[in-house]
């Protein structure tokens, strides 16, 4: 049975390879950001039809509420200092509304992009990135189950029954999905932290498992 994707040193990106996908990430995060605060203008989370949003963001709500007032209250106060010196301030003051916009953009993403229950299956995702889709032919059985890990442990860890994919919010989770059979997915990045690997289980973290659970059920009594 498969413990997850391993890479040899041989196997392991080129710097030229590293540069380009964290181009191609970075891209892609700027994209998400202004699409995640027109979606929060518009009040349209992206929840596909039939399916229900399930929030994750509680956690880390007050820290980021904190680094956008922070942003904003930064960028008066080191105008003011600079001011006397258009050619230091003018980039300044452009890099300092661009990371406001960035942690707004965060903040609607984590707003904007909730976990999906839908008809078609489950949608896990976290802040700009993450978005890992699981159908429900795939899933035998969903659970509360809270559990608190070790700092900075990877997302794909192996286990005795398989590779394991926990989704965690302030290193907890709070939800288990056990798998019919080894299903691969997808995460930003290379190899070994992103790139594809194949898993037997998924932990993730929702601020209410109940309604989490809840939502799941008719699909998953569909399926049996």
């Amino acid at each position: 049975m498969t413990t997850g994707t391993r890479t040899s040193p041989s196997d392991a990106p080129s710097r030229v390879a590293r540069a380009l996908n964290f181009l191609h990430r970075a891209w892609i995060a700027e994209l998400r950001v202004y699409a995640s605060i027109g979606r929060a203008i518009a009040r349209r989370p992206a929840v596909p039809p039939g399916g229900t949003g399930v929030a994750y963001h509680q956690p880390v709500l007050t820290i980021l509420i904190i680094f956008i007032v922070l942003s904003a209250v930064e960028i008066p106060i080191l105008d003011l200092i600079v001011h006397p010196w258009p050619a230091v301030r003018i980039p300044i003051l452009i890099l300092g509304i661009w990371g406001l916009t960035w942690m707004i953009g965060l903040l609607c993403a984590m707003l904007m992009r909730p976990h999906a229950v839908a008809p078609d299956g489950i949608r896990i995702r976290s802040g700009l990135e993450i978005d890992v889709p699981i159908a429900w032919d795939d899933i035998a059985s969903i659970a509360i189950s809270k559990r608190v890990d070790e700092p900075k442990l990877p997302r794909i860890t192996p286990t005795e029954q398989g590779a394991e994919y926990a989704e965690r919010m302030q290193d907890e989770t709070n939800i288990e999905i056990e798998l019919e059979r080894p299903v691969g997915i997808r995460l930003p990045g290379l190899l070994p932290k992103g790139g594809r690997h194949e898993i037997t289980r998924i932990r993730l973290w929702a601020d209410d498992p109940r309604a989490f659970l809840a939502a799941a059920r008719p699909f998953l009594t569909a399926t049996d």
